[in-house]
């Protein structure tokens, strides 16, 4: 899988090269400045934790085009797949003459989320396009219109999952009004709830809040990361999850997982839901589920999603056929090269540098974070408060000595690590040390 790209860091120009500096006019002369990029740099092959720009600089990923390719990039048996997919046909929209390998997408969905429930699954294309797919089933299913979300969330950048999206700039600003009947609920926050670290105190917050100012007869779905993404990697006090289930349960309310980001072997089990034993009525997938093509997954209790009219769910490229065929070669991947148990390796290396790192620095306010889905928490040591400024001093750091690293965090304070699962343990430590050495140099 790796043999085609040498698996070592390597910077032949400054950065970014002519080249790239070329493509990057190009860039801004074509494409709308509203699409950022992390950095200037033009990507023109990757494998295993490797990144090669147009200049023949390496890179470290410590990205994976934020969680997408958790089995590498162009994974040899991804690539044969969609190769043969593509050679039968490109498309021909399940909608209108269906194929196998969306039914067989939908199967191993099935046996994969939680629960041994009878299942249904719908694809879509994105993980906005998902999420919003769930909650037009859960409002049809319960015939109730709010939903639920919580602070520090990410949900997408559609007009619904702007909404429900809690961060404003860059994701929100300027773009509204916004779809209604959506309310925001107090996350479980270990670092920052300075009294309620408890899981069934936080949700009870929670809950409270919920019951006052929603109230569960009006509440189609409660839609939560089981580990926030762009909010900051933050995972939950236990028991918080467990506790806003069973008030779903009890409530006739539908508990929604968005595993975008935390699926399918991030975070060392299949679905990041899986470490609280929640088993959710609907379950999201989408970026690392078909290894770099757009494809995305809601899954859900067969009834909740067999509600909707036919027709009523769909879209043009739902379910492509290429998107379908690489979806099952990941599938595969994980199961047959043991990576959901390379996932909790790369966890303990990762916390256990980053906690040395901590031990010795008191900006690193918090590690936290499971499986391939670390991040550390920049602050100022004096009072606590969020350092936005040194989290993205230390990302450019790393990125001038050839590592990809991304933040992430409500006040942009926090470094992520998502590597792929198939880096090596050298790739990693030196991506370390490159992140100490930016964290030193600030100092």
């Amino acid at each position: 899988m790796t043999a085609s790209l040498e698996q070592t860091r390597l910077l032949r120009t400054p950065l970014p090269g002519p080249r790239s500096q070329e493509l990057m006019r190009r860039k801004t002369a074509a494409v709308s400045q509203g699409v950022a990029a992390t950095m200037p740099v033009f990507a023109v092959r990757a494998a295993g934790g490797i990144v090669e720009d147009v200049d023949g600089n390496r890179f470290i990923d410590l990205g994976s085009g934020i969680a997408v390719t958790t089995v590498g990039s162009s994974a040899g048996r991804v690539v044969d797949a969609v190769t043969d997919q593509v050679a039968a046909f490109t498309h021909t929209c399940f909608m209108v003459t269906p194929y196998e390998g969306y039914v067989a997408v939908a199967e191993q969905l099935a046996r994969l989320t939680p629960g041994d429930h009878e299942k249904r699954t719908a694809l879509f294309n994105s993980g906005s396009e998902a999420v919003e797919n769930a909650v037009k089933i859960a409002r049809s299913s319960t015939g109730k219109d709010a939903v639920v979300v919580f602070d520090h969330a990410y949900h997408g950048r559609t007009n619904l999952t702007m909404a429900m999206t809690a961060k404003n700039m860059p994701y929100k600003h300027g773009f509204g009004p916004f779809a209604g009947e959506v309310y925001r609920a107090p996350m479980s926050y270990p670092f920052r709830d300075a009294a309620e670290v408890d899981g069934k105190l936080a949700a009870a917050r929670a809950i409270g809040q919920i019951e006052t100012q929603v109230g569960a007869d009006n509440l189609a779905a409660i839609v939560i990361e089981p580990v926030q993404g762009e909010g900051g990697f933050i995972v939950p006090a236990p028991g918080f999850l467990a506790a806003l289930a069973e008030w779903c349960r009890a409530n006739d309310v539908l508990f929604v997982a968005d595993e975008v980001q935390s699926g399918f072997g991030r975070t060392g089990t299949w679905f990041a839901v899986e470490h609280d034993d929640v088993v959710p009525d609907i379950v999201v997938s989408a970026k690392g589920i078909a290894g770099g093509l757009p494809l995305a997954a809601v899954t859900g209790r067969a009834e909740v999603m067999d509600a909707v009219h036919p027709g009523g769910l769909g879209g043009t490229y739902g379910g492509n056929p290429l998107a379908c065929a690489a979806a099952l070669a990941v599938i595969e991947i994980l199961e047959t090269e043991g990576l959901l148990a390379r996932a909790r390796e790369i966890e303990a290396r990762l916390l256990g540098r980053l906690g040395d790192l901590r031990q010795r620095d008191s900006r690193i306010g918090d590690v936290r974070g499971r499986g391939a889905m670390i991040a550390a928490e920049f602050v100022d040591p004096a009072t606590g408060n969020p350092d936005g400024a040194l989290a993205k001093a230390v990302a450019a750091h790393a990125h001038s000595q050839g590592v990809i690293a991304l933040t992430c965090g409500t006040w942009g304070n926090v470094i992520r690590f998502l590597p792929p699962l198939s880096i090596s343990d050298e790739l990693l430590d030196e991506a370390l040390d490159i992140v100490a050495a930016g964290l030193e140099q600030v100092s």
